[in-house]
């Protein structure tokens, strides 16, 4: 048997994976440290090299300066910073905080120098009498109580002037410390009025000055405000004396004795109301209660008379040197007033006071009456009413509810400088789209139905070429084969969405509306869905001013919608609008038999008939573009619908100059692009609110 060679066993070996960074040199870390500081070395020395020298100065001293808006760097009382802005702020005891932009040049040493403005002074002013108004530098600061008043007043030369109806005015000027400094200013003010002296033979008569008792009696020293005043003197039994001085103020003066002569008689009236006219045989006295001298043995004939109240008339006869006293009673006239209201519960107030309203009249004093109609819900109503005797005067009034007081208060039409002219529309809902078995309808024109929550505005007209210019000078609207496009009033064309976006935004600025559009570069970014600015209109406000017929009652729409301008079968009225005709018969392909509007292109705007929303050439004349994005619509029913968010053509609406198939004069037809073209212009919306 031969031999067998021996097997050597297999031996376990560990196994270690290799290092990756086997074979590399690891840098050192104080190299890293070096490599570091030589980057903050050379980045300190960009900076010394590229700074400039400012010095900045302070009066007074500054306590603390701050520097914002960029690196700076302190060497003392120098500053090192880049050319740039920066903002100063710098604070000084008893000074007001300054702030202020400092521009740093290209020049390497610069110097700037600020002032502190110092805080507010007060004033203590004292000696000045009670009520007196106090003004500083013309502006007011309180009244004086208890002869003194204390108010803040900025540092600097001031003028303060002192008032007093009683009291000369005076005005003195007062070097205001600031710094809450308070000093101490004294003002007398000289008396308004002079000393007079009054008698009177015999004495113990009342002093009246320009018809207001003084409660003295002669003699007596009274104060008269300065002027030309006059001196009434009263004693019962005598005529009444008078007198006219000139009064000086601070000049005491005595005038002579008022010598009393006996009254044959004499008559004290006094009415109920107080303050009637009296007048004694057609002679005006005065108001009462009042005193009157009268002739005696003699028939007088007295009458006192109110508003709102019936004369009274007293015939008297005094014996000589009678004294008699009488009472007029006036009676109160009514005129009678009968007021409706709707709702009948409404509240009723006459000056200010409730009242129950029935059918009944009610009766009210001769004299204006405010009224008043209110009711939770609804505006209010209020009117001034005066009421006549012997005529009974009606107010109806109907309460509108609160939207119905919004709605009445915008303006129906709007007429801008630019000379656009925009109705005022509050629309319901509309149809849009057509139906699959419509002859000349479209895949993209999907039945829909469109709500409407907000008030709009549509202009009448498409923009004009005049208009657009105002915008845009140098536009021209060029021509289609040697056919102007370019008059005046043609409407502009040749225009892009965008182009008409920034138009719309421009004319906003006009008018000082806040701005539909966002824009960046001449292109829409964004939109502010609640601005009120111009815009072109959405897809549904168009398709409603087109489709929806106005009804015979104002502000409404009837069940109508329209599938073509005039109705709902070709071919249109003679002249109805412009459309693709014989008169275009060389320009375009396809034209309407037998129909001529005498527009080869675009007619000036309104040309044709309005619709019955007052709408030009809405369907006619040149296309126009929409706000809305372009796409196929997928909802049923939308609101105050703005379109999709996003998108890259917009929608175009209405047919021009150059349609004539059945397909493009519908309508529901919809087209789409983003550039301008010779048929396509546009006209302006926007929200009401």
């Amino acid at each position: 048997m031969s031999e067998q060679p021996q097997q050597t066993p297999i031996q376990r070996v560990s196994y270690h994976p290799s290092d990756p960074n086997s074979g590399r040199q690891r840098i050192p870390l104080w190299q890293w440290a070096l490599a570091g500081l030589l980057m903050l070395v050379l980045v300190t020395l960009w900076f010394l090299f590229t700074a400039k020298s400012i010095a900045l100065s302070f009066s007074p001293k500054a306590e603390e300066i701050s520097i914002q808006g960029g690196i700076h760097l302190k060497l003392g009382n120098i500053f090192l910073m880049r050319e740039g802005t920066y903002t100063i702020a710098a604070r000084a005891q008893e000074h007001k905080p300054l702030q202020q932009s400092l521009r740093v040049s290209a020049a390497a040493n610069q110097s700037f120098q600020y002032s502190f403005t110092p805080n507010p002074g007060v004033i203590n002013l004292t000696r000045v009498p009670s009520d007196a108004r106090v003004f500083v530098d013309g502006v007011e600061v309180g009244l004086t109580a208890n002869a003194t008043v204390t108010f803040s007043a900025e540092a600097g030369l001031r003028q303060l002037r002192l008032q007093h109806p009683n009291y000369l005015a005076q005005t003195v000027s007062v070097d205001v410390t600031g710094k809450s400094v308070t000093q101490n200013v004294r003002v007398e003010l000289a008396p308004a009025w002079a000393d007079v002296t009054v008698s009177s033979e015999p004495s113990g008569a009342e002093i009246w000055i320009d018809n207001q008792n003084s409660g003295q009696s002669t003699p007596a020293q009274v104060e008269v405000m300065q002027g030309e005043r006059q001196i009434r003197l009263q004693k019962p039994g005598f005529k009444t004396y008078e007198q006219r001085i000139l009064a000086v103020a601070g000049t005491p003066q005595t005038i002579a004795a008022g010598v009393l002569v006996r009254a044959d008689a004499q008559l004290q009236v006094a009415t109920n109301p107080s303050n009637a006219a009296l007048t004694v045989n057609g002679i005006y006295q005065g108001q009462t209660p009042l005193r009157i001298d009268l002739k005696s043995e003699t028939k007088q004939t007295v009458q006192a008379v109110y508003p709102g109240y019936a004369a009274a008339t007293q015939s008297v006869r005094l014996a000589s040197g009678e004294t008699r006293a009488i009472e007029l009673e006036l009676t109160r006239m009514l005129g009678e007033v009968r007021i409706e209201t709707r709702p009948q519960d409404a509240l009723v107030t006459i000056n200010g006071q409730a009242i129950s309203v029935d059918q009944s009249a009610l009766e009210l004093p001769l004299k204006p009456q405010r009224i008043s109609v209110t009711r939770p819900g609804y505006a209010g109503f209020e009117t001034v009413l005066n009421p006549r005797a012997g005529l009974v005067q009606e107010l109806k009034v109907k309460l509108l509810t609160l939207e119905e007081a919004r709605l009445a208060a915008l303006i129906p039409v709007i007429n801008n400088e630019q000379g656009h002219t925009l109705r005022l529309f509050n629309a319901d809902t509309v149809a849009m789209g057509a139906s699959r078995r419509e002859p000349g309808r479209r895949a993209n024109e999907t039945m829909r139905r469109a709500n409407f929550d907000r008030l709009f505005y549509l202009a009448e007209r498409e923009v004009t070429n005049a208009q657009f210019r105002a915008f845009a000078s140098g536009h021209d609207s060029g021509d289609f084969q040697d056919q102007d496009l370019n008059d005046d009033e043609q409407p502009v064309v040749n225009v892009s969405w965008h182009e008409a976006a920034n138009y719309c935004n421009w004319l906003s600025k006009q008018d000082g509306l806040s701005p539909f559009y966002a824009i960046e570069f001449g292109k829409v970014t964004a939109i502010n869905p609640s601005a009120t600015g111009y815009r072109l209109p959405t897809e549904a406000e168009w398709a409603w001013a087109a489709r929806r017929q106005a009804s015979s009652e104002v502000g409404k729409t009837s069940d109508v919608q329209l599938k073509f301008p005039w109705g709902d079968a070709l071919p249109p009225p003679e002249r109805f609008a412009n459309y693709a005709d014989r008169a275009a018969g060389n320009l375009v392909g396809r034209i309407i038999f037998g129909y001529n509007d005498n527009h080869a292109v675009s007619a000036p705007v309104g040309t044709f008939n309005a619709n019955s929303h007052g709408l030009y050439d809405l369907g006619s004349n040149v296309a126009e573009w929409t706000h809305d994005y372009y796409e196929i619509p997928d909802q049923d029913v939308v609101t105050d619908h703005l379109g999709p968010e996003t998108g890259e053509f917009r929608v175009i609406k209405g047919a021009s100059w150059m349609h004539g198939t059945i397909t493009e004069l519908r309508l529901s037809f919809r087209d789409y692009g983003i550039e301008g073209r010779e048929d396509l212009g546009f006209r302006i919306a926007r929200y009401a609110e």
